[in-house]
């Protein structure tokens, strides 16, 4: 009998170290929780490129793309899909990954570029700052928001770690302003201590004749049961209604995790993998242009690695642009890269101001 409460005893020890543990975890994530404000000014980054001016009747060419933090190429499966892995790449295979990006940039030479999930100090991508990475490559301004910052992650097993990432634009043209758009957060406390807070990232580019390019960069909710991206999406739109009726050229780009309703998807569906909400854009069509493309997908499914399951895995249209009416759509294409450094393809439109 003395041997089995001991036993007891020794158990519950054990019991109460761990709650305590868990419970000071869970204190010091809350006080060090990132709490951004709903609106917070962003310093706009001068860098070394020549400054381009633009006018009414001028076309532009930009690339969306969304970095999976340069660390969800082929060989990857993520935990949060539904996969295994939760350090997809080792620090080598990080670094060819950024470095294919950089070469796709420099190949399509776009004036404006737009990233999504783009890590500036993060054990899952080796503490690399890869919005530097694209300092050099000739752009006249940038702006980067942080969407993700979280001093420690405690899960899943091995946890995520130390995370800060973030959406950043790249412009060709003087970025004038910059300003973080604090969106819902559908996660109560605890999770939400430790997950995103998705933003919009605003930039402002002046256009002769006292117009304004407003260019708006997301990454909107993925994992939330709906009522997450519906709030977004409603705050998105009150947002534009707002710029549009300045008359100003409105152009939103990124990764909306949700099809547009107005544009089919031709992918089959696989019901275990994780699949995304429609927005329903026919309260807004008459106003704006919902541009995405069913014929190449613009991202896949993290359930599987790509290598030997490119038949099982799902594929989706999740990329795309909201154009006000004053501006005409020239080409969109989606550049299918096999999905080889990131589980998104990068989309490319070109537009010309009216």
């Amino acid at each position: 009998m003395k041997i089995v409460k001991s036993i007891l005893k020794a158990l519950l020890i054990i019991i109460l170290v761990l709650v305590l543990f868990v419970a000071a975890v869970l204190v010091w994530l809350t006080a060090v929780e990132y709490r951004p404000s709903d609106k917070e000014n962003v310093a706009v980054e001068a860098l070394n490129g020549e400054a381009k001016q633009i006018a009414p009747g001028d076309s532009i060419r930009i690339l969306s793309w969304n970095l999976g933090f340069g660390a969800l190429g082929d060989n990857a499966d993520f935990f949060m899909d539904g996969g295994k892995m939760v350090y997809t790449a080792d620090e080598a295979r990080v670094h060819t990954n950024v470095e294919a990006f950089v070469r796709e940039v420099k190949a399509q030479d776009a004036d404006i570029v737009m990233f999504q999930e783009i890590d500036t100090d993060s054990d899952r991508s080796y503490h690399m700052d890869q919005t530097a990475v694209f300092a050099d490559l000739g752009y006249n301004s940038m702006a980067f928001a942080y969407n993700f910052i979280v001093a420690y992650a405690p899960v899943p097993i091995p946890p995520m770690g130390k995370i800060n990432s973030g959406i950043a634009t790249y412009s060709d043209y003087p970025i004038s302003s910059a300003e973080r758009i604090q969106l819902p957060c559908p996660f109560s406390w605890p999770i939400r201590t430790f997950n995103l807070k998705r933003c919009l990232l605003v930039t402002r580019i002046p256009v002769e004749g006292g117009k304004e390019i407003v260019l708006i960069n997301l990454h909107l909710e993925a994992y939330d049961d709906g009522e997450g991206k519906a709030a977004q999406a409603q705050m998105l739109m009150d947002i534009l209604s707002e710029e549009s009726g300045k008359g100003n050229y409105v152009i939103v780009g990124g990764d909306f995790n949700q099809s547009f309703s107005n544009v089919p998807c031709n992918y089959p569906v696989y019901p275990e993998q994780w699949q995304p909400a429609e927005l329903d854009v026919s309260a807004y069509e008459n106003d704006w242009q919902f541009i995405m493309n069913n014929e190449t997908p613009t991202c896949r499914s993290l359930y599987y690695p790509l290598k030997g399951n490119e038949t099982a895995v799902q594929y989706y249209m999740l990329d795309g642009f909201i154009l006000s009416n004053n501006i005409t759509v020239d080409s969109y294409e989606i550049h299918d890269l096999g999905f080889e450094n990131s589980d998104h393809n990068p989309q490319i439109i070109n537009i010309t101001l009216n």
